[in-house]
């Protein structure tokens, strides 16, 4: 599966059959009005496909089409462990659909081929996997009461559940809330980013091939204001989890007050601060995952690491070696090519908008120590950004407090440990953070101070499924994997019983 070559790739994109429809009732549809959006390849500009666009006539076929599942219980009716049994064919599906479930990634968001083959697909199967042990696990409770009453609470599935997700992990990011929501026993409606949206529609196709019933899983794809505002407003909707910028975030809050006060979990923005304090235990490892944290996926992560906090007596060995680093581990190519560790951000307009930041930024008074390459000729067409580093001697620039998801970090040097923490707590965001040191206690005073969902210590972007995800102020309101998402999807039910009438 992962030893073919960059010639046998360009051959397989060639036959790649591409589902353009939306996905309602079981089975591709074209959306109401024949309407139409572009899928453009960001390697190269090119046209990939012209997918069914859905708007709110679609949004509410979808919608209807969960709901009569829900009615009849087609899904949540079924014993907890035929439910699980569906849910690990599922997984086992997407393994043996590896290769075309990575040539649609690749092709329409630009991550190189190796790292959806060797990273975001085995999360993707580790995460439903993960789900469906969960499902027979979930326990309810009986209080003790007085003994002429029993007590129980239940946790019941919501209903049907709408998911908005964003387009730099397309698969990952859409099951780690698809997976949790159905292993509730909810029917969902999956909106994709309309820029990468091929992935996702033919999950939902290999859910029902894997004995999941008609109804339970709909993909509307479309555009965000459009499908997205419609899903977020729609009275039959009971909660919608969203993925995305925290601009968009607050929207839908307005949303879904103004309709039926459904739940909203909200996994927004990030800045995420990496503090590399004067004790470090190993400069060459801290500098090593320090680059990984924030040009993997090109940037386009919401906890990257865009804020490198570094002891002033490190830092210009620091910057030295995270320069030599970043040299040698990521050099743009054809995404297509297993060699690449590189490839173009989503699209054009993120590419102009990255580039617009940088400029701001050095307008502002950033220095730039490293990026703005010349590309190879061959890649000009593409939306790609060099790695790109950017030295700040003060943290109100609009590079250290904005996020800009792309290849783009700045560094800033500090003093005291009181004088990190206040750096990294400076943030309208608090997604993730990390703390490098050999002292116990102060990774413990860190990880306590940090104003942060996700903490990490001596290491950047580690966890399983066991590790819950979400953040702080703008960064959002949920947690990903772990029991708790699960629990998030579910509602529970206070049940008395009168036992001495």
């Amino acid at each position: 599966m992962h030893s073919l070559s960059h010639q046998d790739w360009l051959e397989e994109a060639k036959h790649l059959n591409i589902a353009t429809g939306l996905f309602l009732d079981g089975q591709y549809v074209p959306s109401q009005d024949g309407a139409t959006f572009d899928c453009i390849n960001p390697a190269d500009g090119s046209l990939i496909a012209k997918m069914a666009k859905g708007q709110a006539a679609d949004v509410d076929a979808a919608v209807a089409s969960g709901l009569r599942a829900w009615n009849d219980r087609r899904w949540r009716g079924l014993a907890p462990r035929a439910r699980m049994q569906v849910l690990y064919k599922f997984a086992d599906l997407i393994e043996q659909h590896a290769n075309e479930l990575a040539l649609l990634e690749t092709l329409d968001m630009g991550k190189p081929i190796s790292d959806v083959l060797n990273i975001d697909l085995p999360e993707v199967t580790k995460t439903i996997r993960y789900f469906a042990e969960c499902i027979d696990k979930m326990e309810g409770a009986v209080t003790h009461t007085a003994p002429e009453a029993l007590h129980l609470i239940l946790h019941e599935p919501l209903g049907v559940v709408a998911a908005i997700t964003p387009w730099n992990y397309p698969m990952l990011m859409a099951i780690w809330k698809v997976a949790p929501i159905l292993a509730a026993g909810n029917c969902v409606v999956l909106k994709p980013a309309e820029q990468a949206p091929l992935s996702c529609t033919k999950l939902a196709q290999l859910f029902v091939e894997a004995g999941g019933p008609a109804g339970v899983f709909n993909v509307v794809n479309g555009l965000g204001p459009e499908a997205g505002k419609a899903l977020a407003l729609h009275p039959d909707v009971i909660k919608l989890s969203f993925t995305g910028s925290t601009a968009v975030g607050k929207l839908l809050l307005g949303y879904a007050g103004q309709s039926n006060m459904k739940r909203v979990a909200l996994e927004t923005g990030g800045k995420s601060p990496q503090i590399f304090l004067s004790d470090l235990y190993d400069l060459d490892a801290a500098v090593d995952r320090a680059v990984g944290g924030i040009y993997d996926n090109a940037g386009q992560v919401c906890n990257a690491g865009s804020r490198l906090l570094v002891h002033r007596d490190l830092h210009d060995e620091f910057v030295k070696r995270f320069i030599a680093r970043t040299a040698q581990t990521y050099v743009p190519g054809d995404p297509l090519n297993p060699a690449t560790t590189l490839g173009p951000l989503v699209s054009h307009a993120q590419q102009r908008n990255v580039q617009g930041r940088i400029q701001r930024g050095l307008q502002e008074g950033a220095q730039l120590v490293m990026g703005r390459e010349t590309l190879p000729a061959q890649f000009a067409a593409g939306a790609y950004v060099c790695p790109t580093l950017l030295v700040c001697a003060r943290a109100d620039l609009s590079v250290v407090q904005e996020e800009i998801f792309g290849p783009v970090t700045t560094v800033l040097s500090f003093e005291t440990d009181e004088e990190a923490l206040a750096l990294a707590n400076d943030s309208v965001y608090g997604l993730a953070a990390s703390v490098w040191t050999r002292d116990l206690k102060k990774a413990n005073h860190f990880v306590r101070e940090l104003e942060a969902g996700v903490v990490w210590v001596n290491c950047f972007g580690d966890g399983d499924m066991t590790q819950p995800f979400g953040g702080y102020k703008q960064s959002g309101n949920s947690r990903d994997k772990h029991m708790m998402s699960l629990l998030s999807y579910t509602q529970s039910k206070s049940a008395w019983f009168n036992m001495g009438a």
